[in-house]
């Protein structure tokens, strides 16, 4: 190297894997023979992901930083002969993924340290990767105790004439593993042909996924097992078992650049009829006495500040009325009155000497009731009033025509008084002692002769 005799980052405790939200730390060591001018010395602690669509190919088509710090340890001079010793310390995001690499990818965290120099000098760099291990609690998965079970049917054909169905179901004993526990799977076939299946396997398979532009799928079997086909028209029960190797945890979120998922594929090699089993794989097994996390339990009401008494039965289900209603809003003004019309009447009855049939009829505020009969059984007079089409208007009755209702000659007296008063009130006043002419206007032939 030169002039550097030795440039190296040591880790306390030479401790390479790190959970998020710890602190790393560790000692930058340099020995050089000849003083080297510099302008400052950093180091540099990285996790990032790149990806890419051609395999184990490091020119990354997406990059995805998940955070970046630096710090300075010497400022700008020179950097005398000897051995020097520069002590350093980060803290972890509490947020990060665990370190994995594939063909297609690489989550990545280091540790890297520069030494720049004044222009065209040589710059010097050294780096040292650490691994991230992400905790993946198994019981804060929903549903993580219930099995995982599927079903499927499969309609095939054989002897190019003759059809056959076969059914499959499988199941898993739960939906959460973690390294070195043992997944049983149990599948039924029933086989409703004449021609025997192929051999049962199930196998606990891994995805891959790297997001770019157009995805690429990693997959392949990290375990696998094998049980015998079944005859034609026999039903079998098949009960298998595998063991989870160390493999790297689910991803619980589909935020990354790079998703990894587990499943179970129980198939059949003839005919083609195959299933999955969803499951997941982390570093904190499943506890069955804990509760299951898909149950929720309902949030108990915070308590009031001041408590009242509790309230009746009967008054409860006003309670519960009250709350239901709408919350209140602004009361609308009350419309204004429109005027009324002073030369609206109420409707009435027609002149009693223009329909002489309804002489025994009277018009009350628009009804239509019968004349009051007086105790001989006669009908009463009724006032050429009570049929003016408006209140206080009169007609005059005509001198060829009826003039007044005939009074009933069994009536009493006081009663003919009383129709003699009535037919007075109601007669026009006398026009006779008027000033003007008496004589009747020409008739309609004589009006145009004049």
């Amino acid at each position: 190297m030169g002039k550097l005799q030795e440039f190296e980052i040591t880790l306390n405790n030479n401790k390479t894997a790190y959970s998020p939200g710890e602190s790393i730390s560790g000692t930058l060591k340099i020995s050089i023979a000849q003083p080297i001018p510099c302008k400052a010395i950093k180091v540099n602690c990285q996790g990032f992901c790149g990806v890419t669509s051609k395999s184990n190919d490091t020119d990354w088509t997406e990059e995805e930083q998940y955070f970046s710090s630096s710090v300075s340890i010497a400022d700008k001079g020179t950097l005398k002969e000897g051995e020097h010793s520069f002590p350093f310390k980060f803290l972890l995001p509490a947020a990060a993924p665990a370190s994995f690499e594939g063909p297609y990818g690489r989550i990545i965290y280091r540790v890297r340290a520069f030494i720049e120099t004044p222009r065209f000098a040589k710059d010097y760099k050294i780096e040292k990767p650490f691994s991230m291990l992400y905790t993946v609690n198994l019981n804060e998965v929903p549903g993580i105790q219930e099995p995982s079970s599927s079903s499927v049917t499969k309609n095939f054909s054989y002897m190019l004439v003759k059809n056959g169905t076969v059914v499959l179901n499988a199941e898993s004993d739960m939906r959460g593993y973690i390294a070195g526990q043992i997944i049983k799977v149990s599948a039924e076939i029933e086989n409703k042909s004449e021609k025997s299946t192929g051999h049962v396997v199930a196998s606990l398979m891994q995805k891959v996924t790297y997001n770019t532009k157009k995805p690429t799928y990693d997959l392949r079997a990290v375990a696998e097992v094998e049980g015998p086909g079944v005859k034609g028209g026999n039903k079998t029960a098949w009960k298998e078992q595998i063991i989870v190797p160390t493999l790297h945890q689910s991803s619980l979120t589909d935020g990354n650049l790079i998703h990894i998922c587990y499943y179970i594929q129980v198939y059949l090699k003839y005919p083609e009829v195959s299933l999955t089993l969803p499951i997941y794989i982390g570093n904190v097994a499943v506890d069955p006495t804990l509760p299951s996390s898909s149950r929720t339990v309902p949030p108990m009401p915070a308590p009031r500040n001041n408590p009242t008494p509790a309230p009746s039965p009967a008054a409860a289900p006003a309670e519960t009325a009250l709350t239901s209603l709408p919350p209140r809003t602004t009361p609308k003004p009350a419309p204004k009155p429109r005027p009324r019309s002073c030369y609206v009447a109420s409707p009435s009855a027609p002149p009693a000497d223009l329909y002489p049939e309804l002489s025994g009829v009277a018009f009350y505020n628009g009804e239509l009731t019968k004349s009051p009969q007086t105790e001989s059984g006669s009908q009463a007079a009724v006032s050429p009033n009570a049929f003016s089409y408006a209140p206080g208007l009169s007609f005059r009755h005509r001198q060829n025509g009826i003039s007044a209702l005939p009074s009933s000659s069994s009536s009493s007296p006081q009663d003919t008084n009383m129709n003699q008063m009535s037919s007075s009130a109601s007669l026009p006043p006398n026009y006779k002692s008027s000033a003007y002419p008496h004589e009747p206007p020409p008739a309609y032939d004589a009006s145009f002769n004049t």
